[in-house]
Formats: structure tokens, sequence, C-alpha cells
């Protein structure tokens, strides 16, 4: 019946283009929540039932979101920490989910969000092969690009938000815009991406024969892959997500049906996957991904399997490490480039000032305000690059343990749920499961030394999983919520 109505059709909808958007844009992603809550609202209305169970997840969730906004209000700077509210409420798709993904449209939900993260590695080694913007051969005198920072050697990628190949559009940039209008610069930079808040153009500028007084033709192939988006750091993440669940798809379909068409298939999407987490150059990602395999491969491969895996795991860090060694700064591999000297400088500040404010923190984002007062170094304002530092800096030690608790209570939920399902002939919902006990493995590994919670489009992909489990898992113990 539920599925027939047609709120519940507009919800699912929704999701399925959620899961189609959710590596790639974070816009796209939030307007199909939209049309999710939309149609799940029509279809409360309807039925008089918001369909959300009970769970063990419940309490330590709720917990931190009110122990956030009492934080909020206690900061050293409550006006801009309680704009940064607005964040926390990406977990209300925990709820939105299990309301509205029934078990028949669960898997291919899963399957979705895949096939999308496929495709966006696919393109990201297009986009590899192509080039990005310009190398930077030399820069006049009078060049406005002196007063971003650029150097020789780095790359113009975009200008005024829009991608540039060549010389030749950077100028043409410059001449159409309006005078005293400030246009933003993305540069390439070691392979890293960095973002400059740009030059104001004028009147006199847009005269020169080259208003960007650059000379340089070729395009950089020294960068990190990110998809359709900017954020290398988002899409290995959630590529790192999916790569569980491929995993888990084929060794639950391998362990039933042997090697048939679906663990064929579920074994290249996670190859691809992988390779495409290897072309972000993300040491933690990678990492992550070793231990995710290593516990959905614990948990489920025997024998040759077992060996397979592994071994595919080996070879994928190898890459990984051959593509950070290629792109990044020199002795990133070995943790000693200046990202790896800056993430330690933070973090030591941080532990240090912890003690100051254990309780409520120091509020959310109002380092903002006291960057160098509280005694962190430079002038670039950055996240502590830590889950529980962060959490435990911004919102308290109590904060943090509720967090911690979250996780577990996920933990449990989910392998519980895999091992009841090992028995059932739905090898693919037992797939997802096992996978998603590989995912919050691999998520809570990169949140000791990523700040994932902080990014809108991870969390949002977590949680959604955890919605899914929830409506896999089909507890008897767990209770609808009635209106």
């Amino acid at each position: 019946m539920k599925d027939s109505l047609p709120g519940q059709r507009l919800a699912a909808a929704g999701l399925f283009l959620y899961a189609a958007t959710a590596p790639h844009s974070i816009a796209a992603a939030e307007i199909s929540l939209v049309i999710a809550g939309t149609g799940w609202f029509v279809r409360t209305l309807r039925l008089q039932r918001i369909g959300v169970r009970h769970t063990i997840v419940d309490l330590p969730v709720w917990l931190l979101f009110f122990w956030s906004v009492a934080s909020a209000a206690l900061s050293a700077e409550p006006h801009i920490s309680l704009l940064k509210l607005q964040s926390l409420w990406v977990f209300l798709l925990f709820y939105l989910t299990q309301a509205i993904v029934t078990r028949r449209i669960a898997v291919l939900l899963i399957v979705t969000a895949i096939l999308s993260g496929m495709a966006g590695t696919v393109y990201s080694s297009f986009d590899l092969l192509r080039g990005r913007g310009v190398i930077v051969n030399a820069l006049a005198p009078g060049s406005p690009f002196h007063t971003v920072g650029v150097e020789p050697g780095d790359a113009v990628w975009r200008v005024g938000e829009r991608r540039v190949y060549s010389v030749g559009e950077i100028d043409a940039l410059i001449r159409t815009a309006e005078p005293g209008v400030r246009i933003t610069v993305s540069l390439i930079s070691q392979g890293e991406h960095i973002e400059r808040p740009g030059f104001i153009v004028t009147a006199q500028l847009q005269t020169l024969p080259s208003p960007s007084g650059i000379t340089g033709s070729m395009r950089s192939h020294r960068f990190r892959a990110s998809g359709w988006t900017r954020h290398y750091e988002t899409f290995s993440e959630i590529l790192q997500l999916l790569v569980q669940l491929s995993l888990g798809l084929a060794l639950a379909n391998f362990q039933n049906h042997g090697f048939n068409r679906r663990f064929k298939l579920a074994t290249a999407a996670a190859l691809i996957l992988a390779v495409g987490i290897g072309l972000t150059a993300m040491r933690t990602s990678l990492v992550a991904l070793a231990i995710g395999a290593a516990v959905v491969v614990a948990r489920a491969a025997r024998g040759a399997a077992r060996i397979f895996v592994l071994v595919s795991v080996i070879i994928i860090l190898m890459f990984g490490a051959a593509v950070v060694y290629q792109t990044r700064a020199a002795n990133a591999l070995w943790f000693k480039d200046p990202s790896s000297s800056l993430r330690w400088q933070v973090a030591r500040v941080a532990l240090s000032r912890i003690p100051q404010h254990p309780v409520f923190g120091h509020g959310m984002d109002s380092m903002q305000r006291h960057w160098n007062e509280w005694g962190f170094p430079g002038k670039d304002m950055i996240h502590l690059h830590s889950t529980p530092l962060q959490l435990a800096f911004d919102r308290g030690l109590p904060a943090l343990v509720f967090w911690l608790w979250a996780i577990f209570a996920c933990w449990l939920l989910v392998t519980r749920a895999e091992r009841e399902s090992r028995d059932s002939s739905d090898s693919n919902a037992h797939g997802v499961l096992l996978g998603l006990c590989g995912a919050i493995a691999g998520s809570f590994a990169s949140s000791l030394v990523n700040y994932n919670l902080g990014d809108a489009e991870v969390a949002l992909a977590f949680w959604w999983l955890m919605g899914i489990a929830v409506v896999l898992a089909d507890d008897q113990r767990t209770r609808p919520i009635n209106i």
C-alpha cells in the first residue's frame, strides 16, 4: 500500500535523485532531499504515520544535538556558533530515509549511488588526461595574479568560478567582467587545490593587451581527482563508502552463488571506485579503504576470496602511494610535507586549549575570530582535521562521548543485522549490510585524522546509509512512531 501512494512515489524519486547526485553536488543533493521530504510529508498526512522506528542510535544522536545547541549558546562567539547549528540537521536524513525506503528499493538506491560514483571516477580519469588550467611560466610585473600569490609552476584553472584552459580565456574573462568587481581565482600548486579571494578588476586593467599578465600554454596534469566537484576530500570520502558497499555485495553474492554475474559486476565496481580513491591522492582515505575492506573480508571471505581481496587492496595501496608521490608535495608520502606539519601544529594548539573549556568547548567556528589570538599558526584558517579533536574543542568532551556512543550504536545496529541476514536468501540485502560494516569502520578510521563530520556531503551520505541499514535490519524490537 505504501509504495502506491503519490507522496511515497515522490519521496522515493527524491531519494533516487539524491543517490545519483550525492557524490558530485551538495546543491543537487539538497534539492533532491527537499523533493523527498515533500513527498514524505504528503504521505504522512495521508497515513497519519511518520514511518520512523526507535533504534539504539536515537539517544546518543539527540544528546549530541542538544549538547551542541547548549555549546553554541555558551560559545566564545555565540552569534557565529548559533548560525552554525543549521549544519547539524543532516542527521535527520537518518530518519527521513528509514521512513521512505522499503526493502524493495533499498538495494536499488545503493546500486544507483555506486554507478554514480563510478561515473565520477571515469570522468576524473578523463579530466586528468585532458588536464586543467594553464601552468604559469612567468608573470608580468603588473599582473593582478601577483596579489593572489601565484608563482611560476602553479596552474590557474578557475577564474570567477569558471574553468579556464588558456591564457586567452583568462584574459577574456577579465575583459568582460564588470569594473570594480572582485573575481575569485582557483589554483593548483604542488597538486593541491587552493582557493583565493581574487582581485578587483579595473577599467585600466581591461585595456592592457594581456590583462592577466600570464605567460604559459601547458595544462596541468598534476592535480588530485575530484569528479565533477573541486573537493577531492569529499569525493574520496564518499567513494570509500561506496567501495565497501560494492565489496560487500560482491562477497555476499560469491558466498551464495559463486562467480555469478552480480559478483563480477560488484567486483568490477569496487575496483573502479578504489582506483578513484587512489586518483584523489588522499592518504587517509586509502588507509580507511584498507581498514574497511579488512573488516568486510574478516566477516565474510574465506580461502581464495580472502586472498584475492587482500592482494587487490595491496595493489590499490601501491597505486595510491604512487599517485601521492607523483602529485603531492615532496615527502607527502612520508607525512613530512607542509600539510602534515601544519596539521600537527594545529592539533597541538587545540589539545592545549581543550582543558580551558572542557565541558561546552569554545563554540563551533569561534576560532575564526581568534585564530592567532588562541595560538594557531599562520593566516589560513583551517579546521582541526580530526573529528574527535574538533568535537572536543568546539563542543566539549561530553559531545565527544556522545559522538563515540552514536558511532558504536551504529556499529552494533549494522553488525547485528549483518549476522542475522547471513542465512537469508536475499544476497543483495546481506551484501549491503556487510558493506556497511566496512563503511562504518573505514569512516571512523578516517574521522580520526579528518573532520568528515563537518563535511555536509559526507555526513549526509553516512546518515542516509544508516537509515537504509535500519530498513534492511527489519528488527522486530524496533517500534514505529505514530502521530
